[in-house]
Order: structure tokens, then C-alpha cells, then sequence
């Protein structure tokens, strides 16, 4: 047996034990930074994968810190990151938006991102992604354009805009994610669904700011998540438009009681209070106060909320079906 098959078959092993969802697959390409694996870098292994290919392409990656800026081009397709371990296989980089660029130009919010995916049905699963400029401003860890993208157990670590959801069609599902932040830093967009997954406000200010298209019927949803952090008591907003006609709804989720009692900001726009839809359903925690909400946002009924769910969230598009969360 070559040393190559026997690094898979021993990542093989490690995911097994790990149950994850692709436990019985072998893996087309290992990446690992003690050079016994086939790349030392994930860039390398993502320019390896054939342009347009049919069919997945899964790359394992070892445990390891990988500072690098890295861009999945939307020539591939089908390309799944399975890391070794969420918290050990951490992909960062250091950007921000005001940090100059080799043009002494200001690299922007959507330069300072640490990976790019432009690719079509990307998965990434027990990997953390991280943005480690600190608190300097914008400083995206990833940005997301391409379409039917998953995310299982992973992080997103940074402060303002952690997370760039940026495609105007762009279908994204995270399931069992932890993304931490402070201000806007769940921001774009995307439609995006957000599963059984913890949100980590780390001080006072916004978790999301939609950008919706006023055609596309919904944008971000939260179900059964946990909305937690280390900001002061009623300090942080569940959201404020970006754009005009930004959606957002967290349904059957725990609000901690960091979550302020209007919930909701206009961010100065007066008239945005008539285009943006703001819901919620059944939420629970010192910070779920539907009493208290701004009269610009909605409690949905049951039937509003029977429409949430990832077939006509995704328009078809579905990778699992949804935990019964009716009853809670």
C-alpha cells in the first residue's frame, strides 16, 4: 500500500469516528501541513481539482492552522472541504477593509475576505474560518457567490462582517455552525438558512443586516438557534436593513437577554420601516420580548411560519430535511 492510500484510509478512519456524513468515501486529494498529504496548502488543492468537473471532488484537510486568502473559482464545482476536526483545522487570514493593498489602495470589506467561493455546490464541514484582523473595522472571513453551498459544523470567527453572504441567487444552508461577531456580521444578499446553530454576539451592536432583493421572497432564517455572547445586557439588535427591502426571521430560536427589547433598528431609514420584513415565531429567552418589538416588525402566524421551510425556502433545493421544530 503507498503512503498516499495510507494517509486516506487513515483520514478515513478519523472521519468514521467522527460520523460524519461522508464517513464511507474516500478521499480525492489530502491536504496536510507536515507535507504527508498531497498538498501542504488548500489553495494548491483547489487548483488541482479539473475545471467543470461532474462530479465531487472531496478534499480532506489534516488538522493545522492554514493562513492563507484563498478563492474557489466558479469553475469548481462540486468541491467538498471535510476538515479533520473543527477546532484544529482552522483556515485564517488577516484583512481588513482599511488595510492597503499592493496599490496603496484600501482593500475594501469585500478585499479583506479570506476566502472566496464562487463555485456551485460547495461543502465544507468541520473546518473553522477565520478572520484574525481583530476589531479594526470590516474584516470578512468568508464570502459566499456561488449556489447550493453547505456548511456542517463549522466556525466563523471575527468581528464586524464575519460572514458575507453575498450572491443575489445564492441558496445557502449552515447547519450546526458557531459564527461570533459584533457589528452586521451576518450581512448581504443571500438567501441563507441557518440550522441548530449558535450566534455569538462578543459586544454591543447588530447580528445581521440584510440586503435583499425585493423579488426574492426570503432571506436570512434562523430556526432552532441559540443567540448568546458576551455584550452587555439589551445591547444587541437581531438586525437592520442594509438594503431597503432586507428579510429576516428567526423562528423557535433561544434569544438571550443581550437581545434588546425593539429587536430591531432601521439604521436611519424612516422609510425602510415599510419595505423590510422583520419576523419572528415562538422564540424563548430573556431576550425574545414580542410585546416590546418596534410595530415595524411581525410575529408570524402559524400559518406564515408553515411556509418556512427549506423546499420553498431553497425553491427545491434541499441536502436534509429540517428538524421537527413545530412543537417547540
Amino acid at each position: 500500500m503507498n503512503w498516499k492510500k495510507s494517509i486516506r484510509l487513515l483520514a478515513l478512519t478519523i472521519v468514521w469516528n467522527a460520523g460524519s456524513a461522508f464517513a464511507t468515501n474516500d478521499f480525492d486529494l489530502v491536504v496536510s501541513k507536515d507535507g504527508d498529504g498531497d498538498f501542504t496548502t488548500v489553495q494548491e488543492a483547489i487548483n488541482a481539482v479539473p475545471d467543470f468537473r461532474k462530479n465531487t471532488t472531496t478534499i480532506f484537510i489534516k488538522n493545522g492552522i492554514y493562513k492563507e486568502k484563498l478563492i474557489l473559482p466558479a469553475s469548481k464545482n462540486q468541491v467538498t472541504f471535510i476538515g479533520e476536526s473543527v477546532e484544529k483545522t482552522i483556515i485564517t487570514n488577516d484583512d481588513y477593509a482599511s488595510k492597503l493593498n499592493r496599490f496603496g489602495e484600501e482593500m475594501g470589506t469585500t478585499g479583506s475576505s479570506g476566502f472566496f467561493v464562487f463555485g456551485n455546490d460547495f461543502t465544507a464541514e468541520n473546518i473553522t474560518f477565520e478572520n484574525s484582523a481583530g476589531p479594526v473595522g470590516q474584516a470578512v472571513a468568508v464570502r459566499v457567490d456561488g449556489d447550493r453551498i453547505f456548511f456542517n459544523n463549522c466556525r466563523f470567527l471575527g468581528f464586524q462582517d464575519t460572514l458575507y453572504p453575498h450572491g443575489e441567487n445564492s441558496r445557502q444552508y449552515y447547519k450546526n455552525c458557531y459564527i461570533e461577531g459584533t457589528v452586521d456580521f451576518i450581512f448581504g444578499w443571500s438567501t441563507a438558512v441557518f440550522e441548530d446553530c449558535e450566534i455569538f454576539c462578543k459586544s454591543a451592536g447588530y447580528v445581521t443586516a440584510a440586503s435583499t432583493l425585493e423579488e426574492s421572497p426570503f432571506g436570512f432564517v434562523f430556526l432552532n438557534c441559540k443567540i448568546t455572547g458576551s455584550a452587555p445586557a439589551r445591547s444587541v439588535y437581531l438586525g437592520r436593513p442594509w438594503r431597503p427591502f432586507a428579510k429576516t426571521a428567526f423562528i423557535a430560536c433561544e434569544l438571550g437577554e443581550i437581545i434588546k427589547e425593539e429587536g430591531w433598528h432601521n439604521w436611519g431609514k424612516k422609510d425602510a420601516e415599510t419595505t423590510a420584513t422583520y419576523v419572528e415565531y415562538k422564540n424563548t429567552g430573556a431576550g425574545a420580548r414580542p410585546e416590546k418589538r418596534v410595530p415595524w416588525s411581525s410575529q408570524l402566524t402559524q400559518e406564515e411560519r408553515a411556509k418556512f421551510t427549506l423546499k420553498n425556502i431553497f425553491d427545491g433545493w434541499i441536502l436534509r430535511e429540517p428538524l421537527n421544530i413545530e412543537s417547540k
